[in-house]
């Protein structure tokens, strides 16, 4: 593997961890309820799609322009796997070792908010209870829920990758 792509890739991986980790903490110290926040999870997405796409304008600038497919989608998996990876290790430590009590103080924060936006679309109440039941079965925030997370998380961020590679990579010459 080139080393500019693997050099790049592991930099802003840990860059992107960083961000995403330091908004975690930030809104675990500020209020438990910001994680049933919509706005947070997009300006969290719009900020990552952002910084991957100076990575890969970043990196085919290093390789003087001459970025291939592989070579963009191998630069954006290996930052997000990065990514993804220390973020999940940092919440499991986060919600299941130093405060266990605060998964569930999340869970109830999103039962309430998904009962509150059933309500607005007049949803039946046979229905919003048998979502309340399937919310209480599942936290989010437990060990292996966020491993499940995570893995639709590189599923979902491979797609978005797939597309900035083909966006990315250089041209047939006979384009030229």
């Amino acid at each position: 593997m080139n080393e500019i792509i693997k050099k790049n890739a592991i930099t802003f991986g840990i860059i992107a961890a960083s961000i995403s980790i330091l908004i975690t903490l930030s809104m675990y110290i500020i209020d438990l309820k910001l994680f049933t926040n919509m706005w947070i999870g997009f300006v969290k997405i719009g900020i990552l799609i952002v910084l991957s796409i100076i990575l890969l304008n970043t990196t085919k600038k290093n390789l003087n322009n001459n970025y291939s497919f592989k070579e963009a989608f191998t630069t954006y998996f290996i930052c997000f796997v990065i990514c993804i990876l220390s973020a999940t290790i940092f919440e499991i430590i986060l919600f299941n070792l130093i405060d266990p009590e605060a998964k569930n103080i999340i869970q109830e924060n999103l039962i309430e908010f998904q009962v509150d936006m059933l309500k607005k679309f007049n949803t039946p109440t046979s229905v919003i209870k048998e979502t309340v039941a399937k919310l209480e079965e599942n936290n989010p925030y437990e060990a292996l829920q966020i491993f499940k997370g995570s893995a639709v998380a590189i599923a979902v961020s491979s797609v978005f990758g797939l597309i900035l590679a083909a966006i990315f990579k250089n041209k047939p010459k006979e384009q030229f």
